[in-house]
């Protein structure tokens, strides 16, 4: 089947899109959790792939920085039905989750009230139990020796001290310095993928993501639109994180609150929100493209935000397809990467405390809260959705309480 693959699509776009349209309304709990419902489906129910070229495409998308579970998807759907299928995957597994944020956007002044206020406040503690649990899993696994914490600890004097560049001078530094003090971790070997993207076609996906990097932000300057500003707010986002779709929570706190977009509240919110959908993370994008002060925003914003929060980790995954065998075996490459990995804990460290707990924590009764949803995620393992209805009905009851 492999062979079959790489020669030409083994099915259809409505194939790969009914597929993934399952996945996008039933996968609830994170890329993890992603990986294992995608797996189940695609490579034990429906055989699309074996286990090897499954667990080879895995390890390439957690390499690259980028939606991880978005990245497989796509690259799933791109064996299965070609460029098509790839289109007809991404879709269909983002936008269920993207819809229900954006109702969630417009419904937004019908919870200007009290008990509203109150459920937003408890989708805020939602997001301190959220990050705080990412934090505590991602340390355990990034940062299991000292050179890597205090990687971590640096990020987050970076961030702390390092205004609107702190998050990227913390990933960049982190890389760097990964290339002297991360060389003695075991080689995670990589594994050639039956996925027939050319050189040239590789080529051209990777300049086309380095010169919007370099040129959104030079073009958006000098024409003074806000679409374009707000197109290059989320492209640099999605080209910067690694570690998982919670990373993306300080750098688009950075994007879109600092400037006045976005209001925290309303961030913190549409976070916590997130959490009870299923699908990918980086939906998150939708809401605010949605919420937005300045337009576009509505469902223009949301589309124009979702595209660019997506793109780059769809250039650079095509990009690194036909090299994908000989840079994952690069020992700098690897050591790069565990460097700039540890620097992530310490950025969403840094955004567990500013602003996600000092916009939420402000009661005894709210750190209780907080704390509940920690233990529940961490010690319980309860689904995300379940810690969204418990802590939003403990603050709205705290709400009433006389």
């Amino acid at each position: 089947m492999e062979g079959q693959a790489a020669s030409r699509p083994a099915g259809t776009a409505s194939e790969v899109f009914s597929a993934f349209l399952k996945l996008g309304l039933t996968s609830f709990g994170g890329p993890i959790a992603h990986l294992g419902y995608f797996r189940d489906e695609l490579v034990v129910r429906r055989k699309w792939i074996d286990e090897k070229g499954y667990g080879d495409i895995v390890a390439l998308c957690q390499f690259l920085p980028g939606p991880a579970s978005s990245q497989v998807g796509f690259a799933l759907g791109l064996m299965r039905g070609g460029p098509l299928g790839a289109l007809a995957a991404w879709s269909a597994f983002t936008l269920p989750s993207a819809v229900i944020l954006v109702i969630f956007a417009m419904a937004a002044a019908a919870l200007d009230n009290p008990t509203g206020q109150a459920l937003l406040h408890g989708l805020k503690l939602v997001a301190v139990a959220v990050v705080a649990q990412a934090v505590w899993g991602m340390a355990k696994s990034l940062t299991p020796d000292r050179p890597r914490a205090g990687i971590a600890l640096a990020a987050v004097a970076a961030v702390t001290f390092g205004g609107v560049f702190g998050q990227l001078t913390a990933i960049v530094l982190g890389g760097l310095v990964g290339l002297v003090l991360c060389r003695e971790a075991e080689e995670r070997p990589g594994g050639a993928i039956s996925l027939r993207v050319s050189k040239t076609v590789g080529l051209g996906c990777l300049a086309g993501f380095a010169l919007l990097l370099v040129l959104l932000p030079l073009i958006a300057a000098t024409s003074g639109s806000q679409g374009l500003n707000l197109f290059d707010a989320f492209y640099r986002s999605g080209s910067l994180v690694f570690g998982g779709g919670h990373v993306v929570l300080p750098l688009l706190q950075a994007e879109v609150v600092h400037p006045g977009w976005v209001s925290e509240n309303a961030f913190l919110a549409g976070y916590g929100v997130a959490q009870a959908v299923p699908g990918p993370l980086f939906t998150v994008a939708a809401y605010l493209g949605a919420v937005m002060g300045p337009p576009p925003n509505g469902v223009l914003g949301a589309a124009l935000c979702l595209i660019a929060i997506f793109l780059p980790g769809f250039l650079l995954l095509v990009g690194t397809l036909p090299f994908w065998g000989s840079l994952s075996r690069l020992p700098a490459a690897q050591s790069a990467m565990r460097g700039a990995n540890a620097a992530v804990v310490g950025v969403l460290g840094a955004a567990l405390y500013n602003p996600v707990w000092t916009s939420a924590v402000l009661t005894p009764a709210d750190f209780a809260l907080a704390l509940a949803g920690f233990l529940l995620l961490v010690i319980w393992k309860a689904p995300p959705w379940i810690v969204v209805i418990v802590m939003s009905s403990g603050a709205i009851l705290l709400q009433v309480a006389p």
